[in-house]
């Protein structure tokens, strides 16, 4: 086990991902099970259960694959989240599966990750899913990425089988240019070696184990800190009569999504451009000088703007684009395909507005992870599209902010989430007080 540290303990989110029986669940199982991350009472569960293997060992998948499906086919269907810590740092790790046929769900769970670990078969090497799963993670913008290459006991721990395959994920990966960070680490799932100890079976790699990695590798400078950007979610009136500071109160409300604020900074409200200074910034500890990503805040502007859900404050510097006309590359998420001329909801930070689908510009092909022509997106297709909204969004785009860049679409009547996308750049530059401001 890891030492403690006088560091602050970190939140790390990360995701699995790779293809089918690649040993996902198994890695997630054994990284709780080494950790000491499992109560006796899960323990005695799994032990009593039908889904024994060989040699009296618990399945340590069964920990994440909960569905009776899952059990019985042995594949992940569904999302699975599960919460560890350790003395170094928290984590929230999502099992998502390795089917082609749920793509979609890979999407939604890797949408939040800070890292993800793509776990490769070392009998089967690169295949098509794996260059999908590393894809998807590139182009949710995900910084961190380890190829763990598993089952490396069943090709006798070959030093040369794990270069070669690691030679052939370095010859795509820069066609992605977007991970800042890459680890390709030999493991052994199934029977922990390089999961949460180092392996005596791989004297050859000097590299640490994958639980040490995740401890700590930096994940601090992820979050953008250059341009305020504060989606309001609610307008705060407590109106509380048998309280005087409370009566007249009025607060903005939400989650900073990028950079920092202080008492006293100008800022602008958009879209309709108007102008004030933050006299208070209140947080659940109470009162604060300044506040920062991703901290809930409620922000106290020295004028009573007419600021409602929906509206963003920004610094004044550092502009967002405004528009309502977008390029825009989405996940399809439902059977019923994505065609142009089709109206939806779309919802993007706070705000939820109708937009339609003006165009398809094309679908990615996974083999090449390249865009070749098409008219409409299938289901689990991934694909650049073009919308336009009834009102103007204030968006950045996806690669400078993950959260000001992703939008998600819904069927009008039903509320069903159809896609999930990323905004590429806004349509049009915004202009305020006869200057220009882009992205």
């Amino acid at each position: 086990m890891t030492q403690k540290t006088n560091h602050p303990i970190e939140l790390l989110r990360f995701n699995t991902c790779g293809s089918v029986d690649d040993g996902k669940s198994t890695l997630i199982g054994r990284l709780l099970y080494d950790s000491k991350n499992i109560m006796e009472d899960q323990i005695e569960a799994l032990e009593r259960s039908a889904d024994i293997t060989g040699g009296g060992q618990i399945n340590l998948a069964n920990l994440t694959d909960g569905l009776r499906a899952e059990r019985e086919q042995g594949i992940t269907i569904d999302v699975a989240y599960r919460y560890f810590a350790t003395p170094r740092r928290k984590f929230i790790v999502a099992d998502t599966p390795g089917h082609v046929q749920y793509t979609r769900n890979m999407v939604t769970g890797a949408s939040t990750a800070n890292l993800s670990v793509v776990l490769v078969d070392a009998r089967q090497g690169v295949i098509e899913q794996t260059r999908r799963h590393t894809f998807i993670a590139a182009t949710l913008g995900i910084p961190h990425i380890v190829f763990a290459i598993n089952k490396m006991d069943l090709v006798d721990w070959s030093e040369d089988r794990f270069l070669e395959i690691r030679e052939e994920i370095e010859s795509f990966l820069p066609r992605l240019d977007i991970f800042r960070d890459v680890k390709f680490i030999p493991i052994s799932a199934l029977n922990g070696d390089n999961v949460v100890e180092p392996s005596k079976h791989t004297p050859w790699y000097p590299g640490p184990s994958l639980l040490y990695h995740l401890e700590t590798v930096h994940i601090a400078s992820d979050w953008a800190m250059t341009g305020l950007r504060f989606p309001v979610q609610w307008v705060n009136r407590p109106n509380n009569p048998t309280d005087p500071k409370l009566h007249d109160f009025r607060g903005l409300s939400g989650q900073i999504a990028c950079g920092i604020v202080k008492q006293g900074d100008g800022v602008v409200v958009l879209p309709s451009g108007l102008r004030s200074t933050v006299k208070e910034i209140w947080t659940y500890d109470g009162p604060q000088q300044e506040a920062f990503c991703p901290q809930s805040i409620t922000l106290v502007l020295e004028h009573d703007l007419d600021i409602s859900r929906g509206d963003m404050i920004v610094g004044q510097d550092h502009f967002p684009g405004v528009g309502s006309e977008f390029q825009a590359r989405v996940c399809w998420m439902n059977p019923k395909p994505l065609a142009p001329g089709r109206k939806y909801l779309l919802k993007h930070t706070s705000n939820t507005v109708q937009a339609i689908v003006s165009g398809v510009n094309g679908r990615v092909d996974m083999s090449t992870c390249e865009l070749k022509p098409a008219n409409e997106l299938a289901l689990n297709d991934i694909g650049d599209i073009r919308l336009k909204t009834a009102k103007p969004l204030v968006v950045d785009a996806y690669r400078k902010n993950r959260l000001t860049g992703s939008f998600i679409l819904i069927e009008q009547g039903t509320n069903h989430t159809l896609g999930a996308g990323m905004l590429e750049s806004p349509a049009h530059k915004f202009r305020f007080e006869n200057e220009e401001f882009s992205i």
